[in-house]
């Protein structure tokens, strides 16, 4: 769990210090515009090390230790020594790959900005789901746990409407392109993790 550990250790401090430091979080978060025009491609990665507010990076944060943990213990189990790398892999491949799709629709448009780790978490969440799809998660104000499975199309449709309706702030569209990123790099690292998947309910 150490990788994960760090994470949120770089994560929170990070974030932090840019609450206050309105330059650095300018400098970090993700603006397809600054991309493209200016060259700037750290903000593919950087934006997920800056979140919006205290109750945004606890949030990904819970979550992330949550899921992260067992995700990582089970690519280290798996793999060995390279577990640590795949697991790498998923979470920064998770970063960059959940924000193509806003960069090919925003990249003209220098009004629009993202931050926090949404899209990487959500690449921990969802190969979490393939990993052990007996799982369960608590959602408020629900008074009995969903199972993975459920929660996980529910929230990928869910993703999907919004980003497409567009009626807030929040980067709906990289919780979508992360989740499925995390699908695909899970089934492609395991073996028969998607035949083990349906031999649940099968």
């Amino acid at each position: 769990m150490i990788f994960t550990f760090i994470i949120i250790a770089v994560t929170v401090i990070i974030s932090f210090v840019a609450f206050s430091n309105a330059d650095l979080f300018n400098r970090l978060k993700f603006n397809a515009y600054l991309i493209k025009s200016h060259n700037e491609g750290w903000r593919f990665l950087s934006y997920a090390l800056v979140h919006a507010g205290w109750a945004h990076l606890l949030i990904n944060m819970w979550v992330l230790y949550s899921f992260g943990s067992f995700v990582e213990k089970s690519f280290a189990v798996s793999f060995g020594p390279k577990g640590l790398l795949y697991y790498g892999m998923l979470y920064v491949g998770g970063v960059l790959f959940s924000t193509l799709w806003d960069f090919g629709k925003y990249k003209d448009d220098p009004y629009y900005n993202a931050v926090g780790a949404s899209g990487a978490v959500s690449a921990v969440v969802f190969a979490s789901i393939l990993l052990n799809p007996g799982g369960s998660i608590f959602i408020f104000p629900i008074p009995f746990p969903l199972p993975s499975w459920v929660f996980g199309i529910v929230y990928l449709i869910y993703s999907a409407y919004m980003g497409k309706k567009g009626v807030d702030n929040i980067g709906h569209n990289a919780h979508f392109f992360g989740a499925i990123y995390g699908l695909i790099l899970t089934i492609i690292l395991v073996p028969g993790v998607l035949q083990q998947f349906f031999s649940q309910f099968f």
